[in-house]
């Protein structure tokens, strides 16, 4: 195998141009070696992307956050930027496997590896983040994060493509977001289930709702139906019990080694309501 370490964006994806099926990037590494060592994956070329340090940053503009592909987990759970406008995000990569990991693996890395149970999607989800995507020569593209993922580690990214930047509108003063994730351990465990919520408050009326989950479908997903429950709707008890029995439907868990189809729609169901109360108060 051979190893390459390009030293800007454009010799990224020179490379990336060059080989493509052929190659696999790799930015922190938390994915990728454990697959090399697996030999799940065995590319004829390793593309090395930590010296494109201009992928690192989280910008605060007037109307929206920034974030490079290349920001570490660490990094964004520790932003202030991101927990005064989007602290379901800063709750989410807080969560993501031990300190080590955090402090290697990246918030693109997370994404573009396209695990049903991957964390940092729901949030993102919820936030209505769009992802720029890049080529050789030198075309961009912004796709919204919720047509991003096509199935079990597949996206829309093609093969001369990379992310650039993570991009979502700052949450108003009205937003009120929680996450939550259920593991088989505290640390360095492969979601159950994961669910994001924001909900948009007038008065005690959710005007608007927005509901995401991860490792219950192919994708992570958004649940329509859940948040078309919620519109212009005050939070009560019996709205919550309809919303928690309506995502049940909602969603397409499988059976593995870390849970059954039904424990997985009953944990879904259970912590969108927690989150929910949580919410409301």
């Amino acid at each position: 195998m051979e190893y390459a370490r390009p030293q800007n964006m454009r010799q990224a994806l020179q490379m990336m141009e060059r080989w493509k099926r052929r190659a696999e990037v790799v930015a922190g590494g938390t994915n990728v070696i454990p697959d090399l060592r697996a030999r799940a994956i065995q590319p004829e070329v390793l593309i090395d992307l930590s010296r494109l340090k201009n992928l690192s940053y989280i910008k605060e503009e007037k109307e929206r956050i920034r974030i490079g592909a290349l920001t570490t987990l660490s990094a964004i759970a520790s932003s202030e930027t991101v927990r005064r406008f989007a602290s379901v995000l800063s709750e989410a990569t807080g969560q993501m496997g031990n300190p080590l990991v955090r402090n290697r693996a990246t918030i693109g890395g997370n994404l573009a590896d396209a695990s049903p149970a991957a964390d940092g999607a729901p949030p993102l989800l919820v936030l209505d983040a769009s992802m720029i995507l890049e080529t050789a020569g030198g075309a961009s593209r912004t796709v919204p994060i919720d047509q991003f993922f096509l199935g079990p580690n597949r996206t829309v990214l093609k093969e001369d493509e990379l992310i650039r930047e993570v991009v979502f509108p700052k949450a108003g003063p009205s937003a009120r977001m929680a996450y939550s994730k259920f593991g088989l351990r505290n640390a360095m465990a492969i979601s159950v289930v994961s669910i994001a919520v924001l909900l948009e408050m007038e008065e005690g009326i959710c005007r608007k709702g927005r509901i995401a989950l991860g490792a219950v479908s192919p994708t992570p997903i958004r649940a329509h139906g859940v948040e078309g429950l919620l519109m212009n709707q005050a939070l009560s008890e019996e709205l919550i019990s309809r919303c928690c029995e309506k995502v049940q439907g909602e969603i397409q868990p499988i059976s593995d080694i870390r849970a059954s189809e039904a424990y997985r729609r009953s944990v879904a169901s259970v912590l969108l309501g927690r989150l929910l109360r949580q919410v409301m108060k």
